[in-house]
């Protein structure tokens, strides 16, 4: 029999595999929504449950039958506008031209500096100057469960022409705005994530390479030799090595939206999640697994790529499990 022969495993789209520069992704592509109203918002992974709905889906065998689907909860209590960003187009970038900055809570002077003059005004701007306007809003991790007061802050495109984007932000300052604002049931969307770190780990786990020969000369768990393909006179990137694995920048495309909530006590399990605790703001369940462990920070916007698959209308969900997920 021919010698069996494991090749590396993983994607060489995702290059160089290291960390990532902070716990919550950057976003930097955004759908086209005609409405005036944020194309994002973000939240706390708190677990995962299942629940039971009725098939819904047009080409489906179980059409009109009862369907178990896993879900992933996610918290999500509501953000604040602090500043509104005025960006103009120069060939290949967009560049800040300007950013008034509005009250905020006294928890945002932990993330950064507060600016002391809070009467900013929108009424003396010129659109014409700009092509672009958008958020910078801020998450409110007081009022969760996970011991944490520090918010995070990030950038968030509006929908709509630059005077429906102005008319929101003057609409909105100094107030909340909810994950039932922004999405509604039945909504597709990416979700970007920090995955969970795993730390340094070898090309075996890192990669899924085969274990060499109980006969070769060197390593058992490394790539073997390469043989004559030496020419560079460096080792290529391609190969498989030890190095950081986990705490990477990750987009999923085309999630379910199933529900969205203001009822935690319909969703909390007994005794709480594991490593989590209870719910206690407005929440959703995605359909199937996040990216990143509990109590990170989960970025979710509207789908840039969209999905024929999928239908437009959430189903009817019949049943949440909230069992004890403590393990009695």
């Amino acid at each position: 029999m021919p010698k069996a022969h494991k090749s590396r495993s993983g994607s060489m789209q995702y290059w160089p595999r290291k960390r990532a520069k902070r716990s919550y992704a950057r976003v930097r592509a955004w759908a086209d929504i005609k409405d005036a109203l944020p194309l994002g918002f973000a939240g706390y992974k708190a677990g995962m449950t299942h629940i039971i709905v009725a098939d819904n889906r047009k080409n489906s065998k179980s059409k009109g039958g009862d369907m178990s689907i896993p879900v992933t909860v996610i918290e999500c209590p509501p953000i604040k506008i602090f500043s509104a960003l005025f960006y103009k187009y120069d060939v290949n970038k967009w560049l800040l031209k300007k950013e008034i900055s509005f009250k905020a809570d006294k928890e945002l002077a932990r993330k950064l500096k507060l600016p002391k003059d809070n009467k900013a005004s929108l009424d003396n701007i010129k659109l014409e100057d700009y092509d672009d306007v958008r958020i910078k809003v801020y998450t409110q991790p007081k009022l969760t469960g996970i011991g944490k007061k520090k918010p995070e802050v990030f950038e968030i495109c509006l929908g709509g022409n630059k005077e429906d984007k102005i008319e929101y932000i003057k609409q909105n300052i100094g107030k909340e705005i909810r994950i039932s604002d922004v999405f509604k049931p039945g909504n597709v969307l990416d979700f970007h994530t920090i995955t969970t770190g795993k730390g340094y780990q070898g090309p075996v786990k890192r990669f899924g390479i085969g274990l060499t020969s109980h006969k070769s000369e060197k390593v058992r768990r490394g790539p073997g030799s390469l043989g004559s393909w030496c020419g560079q006179g460096h080792m290529m990137y391609r190969v498989s090595h030890a190095g950081q694995m986990g705490y990477h920048t990750r987009t999923d495309y085309n999630k379910w939206l199933l529900n969205v909530s203001d009822k935690p006590e319909e969703v909390n399990p007994k005794g709480g999640f594991i490593r989590y605790g209870l719910v206690k703001n407005d929440y959703i369940l995605i359909k199937g697994s996040v990216g990143g462990p509990k109590k990170r920070l989960v970025r979710f916007n509207y789908t840039i790529r969209g999905s024929k698959k999928i239908p437009k209308e959430a189903p009817s969900i019949e049943h949440i499990s909230q069992e004890s997920q403590q393990g009695n």
